[in-house]
């Protein structure tokens, strides 16, 4: 049979890994457990985070659509929204306002170019009757799902 005093010390050395692997400073063995469950719970939301980025970008990548590149941004009132493609995109730029309408952002200012590239680049606050607070990771979803509705309807036309 094992020593207890083998597995004392094999206890400890697990702890120590643990320790260093999750980055704590705690000594005893209760804060490096807490520790390294804070640690497990940090990883899983970088994991839902990057599992949402891959889908969002997938759905804004299927074969038939163009590649688009979408940036949001949050700013003290409201966000900065870019959109380019290397291709023109004609009708995007409706179907991009009309989302910014349904989730209630006001364009408060926009640039746009729709000759032999796509680019807009726009500012948009949240309407103040809205009652909802709505965020950036929103607001993406909702230009990534306008230009896959875009791309399925001019697929439809072509």
């Amino acid at each position: 049979m094992v020593s207890r005093e083998h597995k004392r010390a094999e206890l400890h050395e697990k702890l120590q890994l643990l320790r260093s692997i999750t980055n704590s400073h705690a000594v005893n063995k209760t804060t490096i457990i807490v520790d390294a469950s804070k640690y497990i719970e940090e990883l899983k939301q970088k994991v839902e985070r990057l599992n949402q980025d891959i889908s969002a970008a997938q759905t804004s990548n299927d074969q038939n659509a163009l590649p688009m590149q979408v940036a949001v941004e949050t700013l003290e009132k409201g966000f900065l929204i870019n959109v380019f493609s290397e291709k023109s995109c004609p009708g995007l730029l409706v179907s991009l306002l009309e989302a910014f309408e349904e989730l209630g952002l006001n364009i408060l200012e926009a640039r746009v170019s729709c000759t032999d590239s796509f680019r807009l680049q726009a500012v948009g606050g949240e309407n103040e009757e809205q009652s909802e607070s709505i965020d950036a990771q929103v607001v993406k979803q909702a230009v990534l799902q306008a230009i896959k509705n875009w791309s399925e309807g001019t697929d439809q036309q072509e």
